[in-house]
């Protein structure tokens, strides 16, 4: 289990920065074209929110590759289709439970649920952030 917990623990701490990296960079990329794309003078709030989703997505993409690239490198999974299926049912925490890790690795799948559970609470922290700073739900404007 240490070899997990340690495994898990680099991991997460990975996604963590790539997460930070991710945001800010859809944060400069959403105000880069909000600032060059406006139809009327003003700023696009689809562009920018749609800059953001699709960010937000890639992302959180990436995270799930990383978690099942490190399966195949454990050996966990033969194939990258079931590693990268089992990846994102793992970290979304769906867990269809019609594929599950061995038992010797249930932990890092475990770690790997949280960990998703984590980042995609903080990506809708994120989402509704830009909705109301720069998007169609301005503060004070529609609510």
């Amino acid at each position: 289990m240490a070899l997990e917990l340690t495994i898990g623990t680099l991991i997460i701490s990975l996604t963590v920065v790539i997460h930070t990296v991710g945001l800010i960079g859809i944060t400069d990329l959403m105000n880069w074209l909000a600032d060059r794309v406006r139809p009327g003078g003003h700023r696009s709030r689809l562009l920018a929110m749609n800059t953001v989703v699709l960010g937000i997505f890639a992302v959180l993409s990436v995270e799930v590759w990383l978690w099942a690239a490190c399966y195949i490198a454990l050996g966990v999974f033969d194939d990258l289709h079931t590693a990268l299926y089992f990846s994102t049912s793992t970290f979304s925490t769906v867990g269809y439970g019609d594929i599950v890790a061995a038992e010797e690795w249930r932990m890092l799948a475990a770690l790997e649920s949280v960990n998703g559970f984590l980042l995609i609470g903080w990506s809708t922290a994120y989402l509704v952030t830009a909705s109301i700073r720069v998007g169609p739900f301005r503060s004070g404007e529609d609510f």
